[in-house]
């Protein structure tokens, strides 16, 4: 443990206006306030922070962050007070401690639920002043080097998995390798014990065998380097354990396949020197194909600039080689600490402010739209987590996007706006799908409408946190919008049936005595099946429903043409998937005789009326309603109608009858074979059609050609 002193001094060896007696007088407040608690170790609790502010002096952080590391504990463990640490030490270190301060008091559903709102609340804390996220990484990197000492072996894991998944990233989000590297290494250590000491044992044996080749490669690097007028420093290091595994699990490769476990980086003093460097290490040693990236002229989303390239070296084997600036250098190592304020001498620097860095920006869109703190934390996951694709728009702009990232996921990371207007693509200057994964240096122009809305289908295949939790909103948002049309229309017709009016004093009424706040909660609830039609004129009206079988409950729609009774709701501008759905077993079609079914929690699944598959709902009428397509019986929108056809294996069979349904004006969007055999082929076919007779005008089609067998509308 530090000595007061060591602290001190250690503080002022990089910073000689570090306030010195601010520094001994948090010392001295923290060491009084944990008085005589202990940690699980059985050392002093006191310890802990002033690793912590060791830790922080590491990263050569300002005398406030250290400050904070030394009462980070302080408000929540012992009797001091935010209020009294802002008085003695003024509102700055206040304001951190507060963000710092843990948040377990909150009384939360589950461990998930705990963890998830423990990571908004910080991530709201270090929007404001990144240093908190600092203090917050010092304070979990010291609980990760004690984790041993916890006796619990499902709070060791908790612990650990928290932070490979959480703390890990963040810290290679601002560029602190180092840190980031020892967190997943310790986490590692618990999560996966056996793997890591089989890397470990295979690390042991490479040196043994090796004898002391990173000191002979460095030297020989230093040597051509020098003979070609560069005076640059040469530093190897061997990998860390888990980074190891980690690329072997990526690559799916052995372990005698790696040609990173050991890493060279070349420190020389300008850009220019840099290029010149690597003109020399190509022009000695042949490169390996595909292993070069420039992140100089193109640097990471978290500021790290270097190139990388893989070269055959001097004792034949594979080396991967980085080269870097001193600037750069510190930058990777030491991330958003190695810009603090104190070097430019500028307080309010705005290096300080954790809103500059986008991604904390687009964290907190997406704490916006996130429904709860558990799918916060699931889009958070999504987006700190995966390997990056460079991808530029029209302008020239680079945009860092997860791999296996898709046009939407660039929209949504160029402009929330730009992704719900998004209708294409143009990737390289072609229409692409935009399903279309994008590759580095893809150039993508985003095709947009001023009527186009996000496709809940997009949710499928994109794979950044904002867009999905973008799309999730929308799709929240619109699906309540279709409860709220299609609960209107079933009470206003549940009152016309009971002989009543549904008055606004008839639906408050009702939302008093069915616990709903607002008309609209009321009709949400019941166009989401939750509460029926009936039942709400039961809470106006009880003598309504009295003595009637389903009391409370719909009623049964007819069997003759239910859909065409003049009670029937319209689904004309209800999107299929939100509140109403079509039935797969019939596939319903404009002109059909419908019937809907109410199913608790998804809204209405429309079926025809003599769907087999209604037969299982005889003994629940009450789930049963009257639906029609349309008031006036007419649509343009185009549905999937599904036919059974078998032709005859001949060729050109196939190419004649999809020739036959697009002169229709018929879409196949789906065609499965499902027997086969010399003479002929039975198939499956969905085509879009706008209605009844459109399909029919399709079948009809098909049955006038020869080589078309029969032809059956589904009913399965």
């Amino acid at each position: 443990m530090l000595r007061q002193y060591e602290l001190v001094e250690k503080v002022r060896d990089y910073d000689t206006s570090a306030d010195e007696d601010a520094l001994n007088r948090a010392y001295v407040f923290s060491m009084m306030a944990h008085g005589h608690q202990t940690r699980e170790s059985g050392d002093p609790y006191f310890s802990h922070p002033v690793e912590v502010a060791g830790i922080l002096a590491d990263m050569r952080l300002d005398g406030a962050s250290i400050i904070t590391g030394l009462l980070h504990d302080t408000v929540e463990d012992t009797d001091a007070t935010l209020e009294g640490i802002e008085e003695q030490f003024g509102p700055e270190v206040g304001r951190l401690v507060d963000g710092v301060t843990k948040l377990s008091r909150l009384e939360l559903q589950s461990e998930n639920t705990k963890q998830a709102e423990n990571f908004r609340k910080l991530l709201l804390a270090m929007s404001e002043d990144i240093r908190v996220l600092l203090v917050k990484l010092a304070d979990r990197l010291h609980n990760m080097r004690t984790l041993h000492h916890v006796a619990k072996p499902e709070k060791r894991v908790r612990t650990a998995s928290e932070t490979m998944e959480i703390y890990a990233p963040l810290a290679e989000r601002i560029g602190m390798q180092a840190l980031k590297d020892e967190l997943e290494d310790l986490a590692f250590i618990e999560l996966n014990p056996t793997a890591r000491a089989s890397v470990v044992e295979r690390l042991r044996y490479l040196r043994e065998e090796g004898g002391d080749m990173i000191t002979r490669i460095v030297e020989r690097l230093q040597k051509t380097l020098a003979e070609a007028g560069i005076e640059a420093e040469v530093i190897g290091r061997e990998k860390r354990p888990y980074s190891i595994w980690r690329t072997m699990q990526r690559k799916n490769v052995g372990f005698e396949q790696l040609s990173d476990i050991v890493a060279f980086r070349v420190v020389v003093d300008t850009i220019p020197r840099c290029y010149e460097t690597l003109g020399v290490v190509h022009g000695t040693w042949p490169t390996v194909p595909g292993r070069f990236k420039d992140y100089i002229s193109t640097p990471k989303p978290n500021g790290y600039r270097s190139i990388h390239t893989t070269v055959y070296g001097p004792e034949h084997q594979r080396l991967e080689i980085q080269i870097r600036t001193r600037e750069m250098h510190e930058i990777a190592e030491f991330g958003v600490a190695a810009h603090w304020s104190y070097k430019s001498g500028d307080p309010t620097s705005a290096v300080r402010d954790g809103r500059q860095y986008r991604w904390v920006r687009e964290l907190l869109e997406i704490l916006e739209h996130a429904a709860g703190p558990e799918e916060f934390l699931e889009h958070t996951k999504l987006e700190m987590f995966q390997d990056q694709v460079f991808c530029f728009s029209p302008r020239g702009d680079i945009i860092a996007l997860p791999r296996g990232a898709t046009p939407v996921d660039f929209a949504y990371a160029v402009h929330t706006d730009v992704g719900d207007t998004c209708v294409g693509a143009k990737i390289n200057g072609q229409i692409k799908p935009l399903r279309t994964i994008l590759e580095n240096g893809d150039q993508v122009e985003i095709v947009r409408s001023n009527v186009a809305a996000p496709s809940p289908t997009w949710e499928q295949f994109v794979v950044t946190g904002k867009a999905r939790s973008r799309i999730r909103r929308f799709v929240r948002g619109k699906e309540r919008d279709e409860y709220i049309q299609l609960g209107k229309a079933i009470v206003e017709r549940a009152f016309v049936q009971a002989g009543f009016e549904s008055t606004r004093k008839a639906i408050r009424r009702a939302c008093e005595v069915l616990g709903e706040k607002t008309p609209d909660d009321l009709f949400a609830a019941v166009g989401d099946g939750r509460i029926t039609g009936t039942a709400a004129v039961g809470a106006v009206y009880p003598e309504a429903v009295e003595g009637k079988p389903g009391k409370g409950k719909a009623t049964r729609g007819k069997k003759d043409g239910g859909s065409a009774g003049d009670h029937a709701i319209p689904i004309r501008g209800l999107i299929p998937g939100m509140a109403v759905h079509f039935a797969n077993c019939c596939h319903p079609l404009p002109g059909d005789r419908i019937v809907g079914i109410v199913t608790t929690g998804k809204g209405v699944t429309i079926h025809t009326i003599d769907c087999d598959m209604l037969q299982q709902f005889e003994a629940t009428p009450e789930r049963w309603i009257d639906v029609a397509w349309t008031v006036d019986g007419e649509t343009a929108e185009l549905h999937v109608g599904r036919i059974h056809v078998t032709v005859s294996n001949e060729p050109g069979t196939l190419g004649t009858m999809s020739t036959l349904i697009a002169r229709n004006n018929g879409n196949i969007s789906n065609l499965k074979i499902t027997n086969r055999s010399t003479d002929f082929f039975d198939m499956v076919i969905d085509v879009e059609v706008r209605d009844v007779k459109h399909l029919t005008n399709v079948i009809a089609a098909l049955r006038a050609n020869p080589s078309v067998n029969s032809v059956e509308r589904s009913r399965l």
